[in-house]
């Protein structure tokens, strides 16, 4: 009995592609019923299909014509949106969403798959020898067609009374919808969409709304970060390259206050904190130098103070010129100037090392290797941050594994 009562439901829900099952067949008179004149009337009817979004708008009272409902219309498998995924740590996720995925059922895919189950009982029962009973059994999913047109009918009935409720109940809400989308087309602040598209939400518009009201503010939410994104660089640009702490502090604080949405994402105070810590490191007294030198001047000097080996007094030109507007070339040339200057003590190095290899005397050879060690030691120690700071310690781990032999 239970197996029966789980066929017949099965048999029921897989209406969905009676068509193509029986398309002329007659159904047997011994198994189906007599149908009324309405339950005929509503077989005849053509299958009812979604009217196209040109239908839709015609459809639509004069006034709300190629209005912002197009923006929340409802949704159907053949125009739900492609969209990225909302970003929680900005908008909270759709419960509306989640509802329909835990209690909805999807018809594209149950019916297609519980008729897939009938035909596949039909073909045990024959193969087992019971051909009469999936002849039977066969006949009965035949005879479901006439329900299938009154579902249609009432599904029909259903869609025009509820896409009139949502018409009505959308359109009192057209100039919040028009509002937000103009403020996304003008980019306009994150927090001014958020905070539209909020109230919209607060007055409980409906489940599209809700949801196109939350892409809304994603989209303003991605507007503003890429252009908070572009201001950040440019504040960090002037005290990293130009040395205008001042300036960049003001500026930052600034922009501190007016994305304070984005702190998460930018980390804000942290620039705040790296600019402040840049201008208690620089001498005040270099700032007001190049107030009245020129720095591109000292630059030149600098290149052919290192051509001359003249490493110190370069590196003292170069760290001067970081409180000047030329920070960022200083700043690369005195990276340049480390490497040059530690491998000429990788050179000395090499060549302390040959000599201690000749050395047969234990002492002297050990006294060289501790000698060799020392140019490694006096790169480390004034350029610690050098690109070839690997290869540094590498050499002086090798020579302090020779002076422990």
């Amino acid at each position: 009995m239970k197996s029966r009562i789980s066929s017949f439901l099965a048999i029921i829900a897989a209406g969905t592609i009676l068509n193509a099952c029986a398309p002329s067949t007659p159904t047997p008179a011994t198994e189906a019923e007599p149908l009324s004149d309405t339950t005929k009337t509503v077989e005849q009817k053509p299958i009812a299909t979604e009217p196209s979004k040109t239908q839709e708008v015609e459809s639509a009272p004069p006034s709300f014509q190629s209005s912002a409902l197009d923006s929340y219309r409802l949704e159907t498998p053949e125009n739900i949106p492609v969209m990225a995924p909302v970003k929680s740590e900005t908008i909270s996720p759709d419960p509306l969403a989640e509802v329909e995925k835990k209690n909805a059922i999807d018809p594209y895919t149950a019916f297609p798959a519980l008729a897939d189950e009938v035909f596949a009982h039909a073909e045990s029962l024959y193969n087992s020898g019971n051909a009469d009973s999936a002849v039977a059994y066969l006949e009965r999913f035949r005879i479901i067609k006439p329900l299938w047109g009154e579902w249609e009918a009432k599904v029909d009935s259903m869609l025009n009374v509820y896409d009139k409720t949502r018409r009505e109940h959308a359109k009192q809400f057209e100039p919040l919808v028009l509002e937000i989308q103009n403020m996304n087309r003008a980019h306009a602040a994150y927090s001014m969409v958020a905070e539209t598209a909020d109230s919209l939400i607060a007055l409980a518009p409906g489940d599209s709304l809700t949801r196109w009201a939350n892409s809304q503010k994603q989209l303003a939410y991605n507007n503003t970060l890429t252009k908070a994104k572009k201001e950040f660089a440019e504040i960090k640009s002037l005290a990293d390259d130009k040395a205008q702490f001042a300036e960049a502090e003001k500026k930052a604080l600034t922009f501190q206050m007016r994305y304070r949405d984005f702190e998460d994402a930018l980390h804000i105070q942290e620039l705040v904190d790296h600019i402040h810590e840049l201008a208690l490191a620089t001498d005040e007294a270099a700032v007001k130098y190049w107030e009245k030198n020129d720095p591109a001047q000292a630059l030149a000097k600098a290149d052919t103070l290192i051509e001359a080996n003249k490493f110190a007094e370069a590196k003292n030109t170069l760290n001067k010129l970081k409180a000047s507007k030329l920070r960022k070339e200083a700043t690369a040339k005195l990276n340049t100037l480390g490497d040059t200057f530690c491998n000429a003590k990788r050179k000395e190095t090499s060549q302390i090392f040959a000599k201690a290899q000749k050395q047969k005397d234990p002492a002297k050879k050990r006294e060289l290797l501790q000698q060799a060690i020392a140019p490694l030691d006096k790169c480390l120690s004034e350029y610690p941050n050098n690109s070839q700071k690997r290869k540094i310690l590498e050499n002086k781990q090798f020579l302090e594994k020779e002076l422990a032999k």
